[in-house]
Order: C-alpha cells, then structure tokens, then sequence
C-alpha cells in the first residue's frame, strides 16, 4: 500500500481518526531564509523567497504542510506601521500607529489585495499551491480581531478602551473583524487550505476566562463565521484549558496547544469535539539534543495520538531561527518512528 499523501494524512486526523502516521506541521518561517543563504530583510521581501523557503523546508524534513505566514507585524504594517527586521529573529511591529484612543474613531479597512506587505504573502501561497496542488495543506494566517489591538494601540491602552470605552471597543471590533475576514478570505482564495486565528489575547495567561466570554468568544464566533474556510484557533503559548469548551462552540476545527498545558488533558477536553495541534516547547528546543528530540516527540505521542484528532507541532505557531537543523531533522524522523498508527495511551508504538 502506497503512504498516504499529507493532505490525505491531515483531512483522516481532522475526522478523528487514525491516519498512517500523526501529521507534523513544524511551522518554521524565517528558517527559510537560511535555507536560501539570505538576509531577514531580504527573504520576506519577495514573495518567490518565501514560497521556495517553504519548498525546501518541506523536501528536506517531510513535514506536512506549507506555512503562509510571514510576520505578525505584516498586519499593522498594512495599516503604516512600522516594522522593525532583526538579523536573528522575526520582524516586529515598531511604535503602534494608533497613538490615541479617539484616533479609533476614524479606522478604515485596508485594501488586502493592494496592499503590497499582503500582496506579497498571497503570491507566495499562489506559488505554493502551483507546486504541491492537492497533496499537502497550505496554512494561512490571520490574527484575531480581539488580539491585533496590541500591536495597533499598544497594550495598555487597548485594556483600557475595552474596559473604559465600549463604544469605541465596539467600533474597533468592528473594523477589526472585516479586516480579519477580508485576509483570510483573500488567502483562501489565493491557495491556502484553511486559516490559523491567531488570539494569544484571548489566552487564560493574558486575561481572566470570564473577560473571554464577554468579548474574546463573541468576536471569534462571529469573525470565524465569515471565513470561507476551516480555522485552526491557536494562543501562540498561551494557556486555553479553562476556555477550551467556549473555544470549540466558536465553530473553529483546531485548537493549537501550548507546552505549558497539560497535553493529555488537553487532548481528553477537545476529544471527539477539535483536533488539537501542540505542542512542542519552541524556546526549549533551541538547546535540545536529537535525544530529547525523540524523548519529547514519543511523550506527545503518548498523550495524544490515540485515536487520532492530533497534530504534532510547535506550540507557539513559529519556531525560534536557533531551534538547528539537527533537531528539526530529529523530530521529523521520531515521528515516522513513533508516530505509526496504532499509538496506545502511555506508550508510543516501536
């Protein structure tokens, strides 16, 4: 018998049920650029950079999916903020371009498709999905409309307007929303099979379940609603146990996991309900050993993979540029061997 291709892999684990082997999405971005011997800055300035990036990635450690994902801040820079590249890590958002609240009030929509930050990332999907076709997923982002404040308002003054100026919460919503919707949309459209919603504010480390409940689920069930496609919501490390069941009732299909949660746990509260996608230590990893590779990998799969509903992967949703070579290659072949189904509770198969 043939192995099964990824998308065949991941479409059997979203059915919860047990396909050849677990999927492995490792997620790495700006790996890519050391794959093409080029600087940051350089890499994330074509979009032909990024879609080979990701080619090569995947030819040389067989994961199972193709990652759209530039940089978070490519969302405020949309809008003119500033981004900042460093030569060892992910750009990030420089001073937020909202310097007031009041400054909400006058918040429109940037064109998606004309704005040359997102133009770019919907031409590397387009190039990516010309390549693999129908044989492995293509991955999208977007951020949660709850979340993106931060880097638009900074995060001590988004607290406030959500706590102190309900109108203006509201009218940022809004806008956030049809933001987020046109994104994804235009990613789907553009190639990718489903959309990562990222909402690390909505995470339990960040703000209490009931300030989830009050704003953080009605956003992301009206948001996830209006996108074409399946979503994968994910808390970039943040803990979500305590919201989990609020999570699923927002119509997402993933739920990404962090490596601070309980995995088994974790796996038992979304059985049946989500896949559940996690949830490698990213930071922990830059110092780990191909032992500890493997040692990590066989303890995931003990936890979660029994009956499928289970991704391996990062749990931050990027994987640190220091994680080597070594250890990625490392992962990816712990995985074939211990990621053969069947997988029992409390041992992963020889």
């Amino acid at each position: 018998m043939s192995e099964s291709t990824s998308m065949d892999r991941v479409l059997t684990t979203l059915q919860h049920r047990e396909p050849d082997r677990v999927p492995l999405f490792l997620l790495p971005t700006i790996h890519g650029a050391l794959h093409l011997g080029l600087p940051i800055r350089e890499y994330f300035s074509r979009a032909e950079h990024v879609a080979e990036g990701q080619l090569r990635m995947r030819a040389r450690y067989g994961h199972d999916c193709l990652y759209g994902f530039f940089y978070a801040a490519a969302e405020v820079e949309a809008w003119g903020a500033e981004v900042v590249f460093a030569e060892d890590g992910p750009p990030t958002t420089g001073e937020p371009f909202l310097r007031s609240r009041a400054a909400v009030a006058t918040l429109s929509v940037p064109d998606v498709e004309r704005t040359p930050c997102l133009a770019r990332v919907l031409r590397a999907i387009s190039l990516m999905k010309e390549k693999v076709g129908t044989d492995a997923p293509i991955i999208g982002v977007a951020m949660s409309p709850f979340s993106l404040p931060v880097m638009q308002m900074g995060f001590a003054q988004y607290l406030d307007l959500m706590l102190e100026e309900p109108e203006l919460f509201d009218r940022l919503m809004k806008v956030n929303e049809e933001f987020c919707a046109a994104w994804a949309n235009a990613q789907l459209q553009a190639g990718a099979t489903a959309i990562c919603y990222f909402d690390p504010v909505s995470s339990t480390t960040i703000i209490p379940p009931e300030l989830y409940l009050r704003h953080g689920q009605p956003v992301a069930t009206r948001t996830i609603a209006r996108i074409h496609g399946p979503t994968a919501t994910h808390f970039a490390s943040g803990r979500c146990l305590p919201i989990v069941d609020a999570v699923v009732r927002t119509g997402t299909a993933v739920v990404g996991v962090g490596s601070l949660e309980d995995f088994a746990a974790a796996k038992a509260a979304c059985r049946g309900k989500v896949t559940v996608l996690g949830n490698l230590p990213g930071i922990q990893m830059t110092h780990w050993t191909t032992a500890q590779a493997e040692d990590t990998v066989r303890q995931c799969m003990a936890a979660a993979a029994p009956g499928g509903g289970f991704i391996l992967s990062d749990g931050h949703g990027e994987l640190p540029l220091q994680v080597a070579d070594e250890t990625l290659l490392a992962i990816a072949a712990a995985v074939r061997e211990w990621g053969r189904y069947p997988v029992h509770a409390g041992v992963a198969r020889a």
